[in-house]
């Protein structure tokens, strides 16, 4: 990427890294429901996603109904490197993902899938989304157990088949490890910061796209 200047800013005791960045347009499409999609009784599941810089992946998935609550945080590599400034080597493991608690008769698991690869995470492209490239910024699913993974499976291989993007989906199906909450300043950082640089660019286009494509997916007010 030809950022055209990095700014370090200070937040709550965490260094931020953000960027200026050339314009430019990211994927929206309308996917269609998850064929594969089985009904859980349970009142409440966790889903772990991953789909690039966690600001607006937990900002989009807060506005989505049936989501309890979504909290920000790294996946696939140990306590030691959960920190916000050892992941931007690329050689943490981690990527920076979200944590979702939702109510599974009200939101399903393949319709987060939908949400996630319509308006939040490009499938087709490997360790970068936008402007962020590294593993850290990796698309991934990360199964919480059979069922989940059957759905993930199964979406990946509609979604392909439906030729709804013009190359090929490499997203992975990832073995839960640990999930680490992030530092408290990326916690709802999106709806903190509604005027920061990056989610003006970036992040409040793909909450506008959800609202827009799956309007009756939207919670009257944003889930913790």
């Amino acid at each position: 990427m030809n950022f055209a200047r990095h700014v370090i800013v200070a937040l709550a005791g965490v260094v931020i890294f953000t960027h200026v960045w050339p314009a430019q347009a990211e994927t929206v499409v309308k996917l269609p429901a998850a064929a594969v999609d089985p009904a859980v009784k349970a009142k409440r599941a966790t889903a772990v996603l991953a789909g690039g810089c966690f600001w607006g992946v937990e900002g989009v998935f807060s506005n989505v109904k049936g989501v309890v609550s979504v909290e920000s945080g790294y996946h696939g590599g140990s306590a030691a490197t959960a920190k916000y400034e050892l992941t931007h080597d690329g050689k943490s493991g981690h990527a920076e993902a979200v944590r979702i608690v939702y109510d599974p008769t009200q939101v399903s698991y393949g319709t987060l899938l939908r949400v996630l690869f319509s308006v939040v995470a490009d499938p087709t492209l490997k360790n970068r989304q936008g402007p962020d490239t590294g593993t850290q910024y990796r698309a991934a699913i990360v199964p919480m157990d059979a069922t989940q993974r059957q759905v993930a499976t199964a979406y990946l291989s509609q979604i392909g088949k439906g030729k709804f993007f013009a190359k090929p989906i490499v997203v992975p199906v990832e073995t839960y490890k640990t999930f680490y909450r992030a530092e408290a300043g990326h916690q709802d950082f999106m709806k903190r910061n509604p005027s920061n640089g990056y989610i003006v660019r970036w992040d409040a286009p793909k909450l506008a796209a959800f609202k827009r494509l799956y309007p009756n997916l939207v919670r009257a007010t944003p889930a913790p």
